[in-house]
Formats: C-alpha cells, structure tokens, sequence
C-alpha cells in the first residue's frame, strides 16, 4: 500500500502534525483495510493539510463541517473505514453541534482531533481549550472564559470511544489502529503542542499511561474521574491512552437499508435502479 503523496509538507518545521502524519500512516497500513476501503476527510486548520499527504480519497470540507461529512460518506456506503480530521477550532467552535452529535449517533467511523488549544493556521487565537490568562494579538488581557474539557465532552454526549495520546508516532499508530477495530464511533484527542504560538513546554514530561496504571475502559465513573485530571487551566498530570470503551448500538446497523449493504458488502452506487 503506497500512502504518499508528490506533495511536500508545508507544516513549520519540526511541527507535531509530521508525527501525526507518519503515525497515521503506519497504523493505516497495518490495520487490514484495503486502501480502496478507506476514505478520509479533514476541515480547515493546520490539521486540514493531512489531507494532501496521505494517498486516500476523501473530502477536504468546510470548517467545523467534518462529522457530517464523515456521517454521509457512513450512509453512502457504509463498509467504508472512514477517518475524520479536525482542529482544536474545527472541532470545538464553529463544529462543536456536530461533534456533539456525531458521539451521540454512534456511526461507525473515527474522529482525530489536533489540539494544540490556538487557531494556529490564522496566528494563534484562543479556541475553546485555551487556558485561562492566555493573551495574544486578539486577547491582549488574557482569556477569561473556562476552557472546554473534550474528554468529558464526549463522554457526557455518549461516546462509545474515547481515547488521548500525545503526537507521538507510536502512541498514535496505537490507538487509531484500535480504534479502527471498535464498532461505533471512535474519538481520539491528539495533544499537539504548536511550536510558534503555544508551545506548552513540559506537557509531554506530564503523561502517562492509563493501561499502566490498571484503568477500567469500561467504567464510565473511572473514564469520568480520569478526564477531570487535566483541565488545560493547571497542567499537573495528562493520562493518555483509551479511557472508555463500550459496546453500543451503531447507527448504521439499526436502518435496514444500510445494515442490507453493510451485509452485502456494497455501496448505493451498486444498486440497479
């Protein structure tokens, strides 16, 4: 399976996005999907350029427009492996319906999320993770507001994935790969520190494993309690790895319609009319 692309990466260098990238590769190619069963797409941010580099069709949507576009290629056919990629911004500002819902729907494809908590494409605006007493160009006295806690986010909204690893080639390979075998809606958080406008030196020396640590996936009260370990405000400890993971029913084997396709193995554009 060849996964490259003639296009060369515009990232700053040594961004964490090229872990990202070389991650995802490694776990695409060993995750026992044919290359013409998988499809991406990817919104608008930093994160969005993943989309150039890596040989799979797909869409490059609008922003905060991921999920849905996911969800529909779900229903266009739903024997694809779908992987959907967003922003700290993408996802949780003008997206954040969307994000919500699609861990409500439980649909089967995954979602990685970048987040860096700055709109780093457009020089470095506060998103919804941003701690407070963040200041830039925009926010010269510092942001005010509580920062969003996704982890929490997507439990509460009724994820039946959820998990966080750190842009490492390793930790990401892992976790998309499992991610892939879930039945249902997989959420993965990416800690990717942005270089130019938050670097957050010394999170990576702040991690650590969950399964290292014995954690129950399937509790939601141990996943609950994890989450609320980093907040973005007071960065003491950040757990990495699956925190919840749960058998549930998948949105597209409950319409008889698509659960006839999956079963079949087609798409709509099989069907003779």
């Amino acid at each position: 399976m060849n996964l490259n692309t003639p296009i060369k990466p515009t990232w700053c260098p040594g961004c964490p996005n090229f872990m990202i990238l070389a991650g995802v590769k490694k776990a695409l190619e060993t995750c026992g999907k044919k290359q013409n069963e998988m499809a991406i797409v990817s919104g608008i941010g930093c994160h969005a350029k993943i989309f150039d580099y890596i040989n799979l069709p797909g869409l490059n949507s609008l922003h905060g427009r991921v999920a849905p576009v996911c969800l529909g290629l779900k229903v266009g056919n739903p024997n694809l492996t779908v992987l959907g990629f967003s922003g700290d911004g993408d996802a949780y500002a003008e997206g954040m319906e969307h994000t919500i819902h699609a861990a409500r729907y439980n649909s089967n494809w995954n979602y990685i999320v970048h987040n860096n908590q700055v709109f780093s494409l457009t020089v470095g605006q506060p998103t919804p993770t941003t701690e407070k007493g963040f200041a830039d160009k925009t926010m010269p006295m510092g942001v005010k507001t509580q920062p969003l806690n996704p982890i929490k986010l997507m439990l509460a909204s009724g994820a039946s994935f959820v998990a966080r690893v750190f842009a490492d080639i390793q930790q990401v390979e892992w976790v998309l790969k499992e991610a892939i075998k879930h039945k249902g809606f997989s959420f993965i958080e990416i800690i990717q520190p942005c270089l130019i406008f938050h670097p957050s030196i010394g999170y990576k020396e702040k991690t650590y494993s969950l399964e290292k640590t014995k954690h129950d996936k399937s509790s939601f009260d141990q996943a609950w309690k994890k989450a609320q370990e980093f907040d973005y405000n007071e960065v003491k400890k950040i757990p990495l790895g699956i925190f919840y993971q749960v058998e549930k029913p998948v949105f597209e084997d409950q319409l008889p319609q698509l659960a006839k396709l999956k079963k079949a193995g087609k798409s709509w554009k099989d069907i003779k009319r």
